[in-house]
């Protein structure tokens, strides 16, 4: 664009995007016959292995004579199957997060005394600095909750005493205090997005100490503060499922990159915070969410798969929807036969909509599992089978429990913040170098052109 018509910034940068996308493509056909990873990922999907730990076990396969082999899904936290633990806690109707936290940054199930004392220390932890949140929330309200939640995090550096110790005590301290704080954060952080963006009445709670961490955010996001012991156990349950999923899930790898370089703990989270808002990771729920509903809009009768199954073709075949060809919900990186989250969700579901007389919503994500998994694998000519992840169940139970889209993700980062945490000491104890990847140069050199001469 020439000087003269410049007018602004954004008039600017849209100028030269087509530009940008011609300098910046690479062919394909640079990454044949090379050693590359792209994504990190193997030829067959598979990720890359660049390290070793003890916190989770994401298992979908085994490997036979150099040939993945598909299994049922497992989720493991340090070696214990995340279904007993969920069914441990279900038969003794007991919260079992704050347990599974526990677990994730010790490494073994607390005896009772052991995890009383963490219970009091997590429920002391939940107080925030003085006039925290008039400073870093009220006076800066954002449209999206993890982008606060992010700021938040970093700005807890500036209250921190003691904020660059990177000793095991000092972070492990840190730790609890941020696994203690996040629902809090996030639920302030809506409560100053819905008033001034949605233009809602604000109302501010105060977390209570003594109640568990699902019990608090009911508490907290709810105008009148009340909740059922039967909702606080159902979200109970999903924060335990999502409270880890190995080093490889991209938050946490991105922890784990952050942390190698030995920076503080706020800027490590903050991080994988990042990671988990992008629609390809955390927020894939959301995006489950929206494609349900425009099945409802545009399906009259869901139960008639014929309908149902042509409306699937259109979104496969990006004439509907949002566009995009995706089945949101379906396949993951490591489950092949099936993910073990999406099977205890569904059974918790199921015993929900039963009492509240049936869920629509239910109805069309089952039709999405059923029709939709032989119908992409055809297309797609997979022969290692695909299956219905966490994401297609989880805001079914968000949206069962009256929680609002924008808190879907930041409830994702409210489970998981045990195991970046736990991931984050993992790496500082056991890591002995600086995460650093490679990336082979895709432009050869050429000479410098004097500016009268271009």
């Amino acid at each position: 664009m020439d000087a003269e018509i410049f007018t602004s910034p954004q008039e600017y940068a849209k100028s030269l995007v087509e530009q940008l996308k011609i300098d910046y493509a690479i062919d394909p056909e640079f990454y044949e016959g090379e050693s590359m990873k792209q994504g990190l990922r193997n030829s067959d999907g598979s990720g890359v292995i660049v390290g070793a730990s003890k916190i989770g076990s994401v298992q979908g396969y085994y490997v036979q004579d150099g040939m993945r082999v598909p299994q049922p899904g497992h989720l493991y936290y340090r070696g214990i199957d995340i279904e007993e633990l969920v069914n441990a806690h279900k038969a003794n109707n007991t919260f079992g997060y704050e347990e599974v936290a526990y677990l994730l940054l010790y490494g073994n199930l607390p005896n009772r005394a052991q995890a009383e004392l963490f219970n009091k220390v997590l429920s002391k932890a939940k107080s925030l600095p003085e006039r925290f949140f008039e400073n870093e929330v009220f006076k800066t309200p954002c449209r999206d909750v993890m982008n606060t939640l992010s700021r938040c995090v970093l700005s807890l550096y500036a209250y921190d005493d003691n904020p660059d110790d990177i000793s095991v005590d000092n972070v492990l301290l840190q730790s609890i205090e941020l696994i203690a704080r996040f629902p809090t954060i996030v639920a302030q952080a809506y409560a100053m997005k819905r008033h001034y963006f949605n233009g809602e009445s604000l109302y501010i709670h105060n977390p209570k100490e003594n109640l568990s961490m699902a019990q608090n955010f009911l508490r907290l996001v709810r105008h009148d503060k009340s909740y059922t012991d039967k909702e606080a156990k159902l979200l109970d349950t999903l924060l335990m499922l999502h409270a880890e999923h190995s080093g490889g899930n991209n938050s946490t790898f991105a922890c784990r990159i952050v942390t190698s370089s030995n920076t503080d703990t706020y800027s490590a989270i903050s991080a994988a915070i990042g990671s988990l808002k992008g629609p390809l990771h955390g927020g894939a729920n959301a995006a489950v969410m929206g494609m349900i509903h425009d099945i409802q809009e545009n399906v009259r009768d869901i139960n008639d798969n014929d309908e149902m199954s042509a409306y699937l073709d259109k979104l496969l075949d990006k004439e509907a929807g949002d566009r995009s060809g995706k089945l949101y919900g379906i396949g993951h990186a490591v489950y092949t036969m099936s993910d073990p989250r999406a099977i205890i969700l569904k059974k918790f579901i199921r015993e929900l909509a039963e009492e509240q007389g049936g869920s629509d919503e239910f109805v069309v994500a089952q039709k999405v599992e059923e029709l939709g998994v032989p119908k992409l694998m055809a297309r797609k000519h997979m022969t290692v089978p695909v299956c219905a992840n966490v994401d297609l169940y989880s805001g079914i139970v968000y949206s069962m429990l009256g929680i609002p889209e924008d808190l879907y993700t930041p409830l994702f980062a409210v489970a998981r913040i045990s195991g970046w945490c736990a991931h984050r000491l993992e790496e500082l104890i056991t890591g002995a170098k600086l995460i650093r990847p490679a990336y082979r140069s895709a432009v050869y050199h050429r000479p410098y052109i004097p500016i009268d001469e271009r």
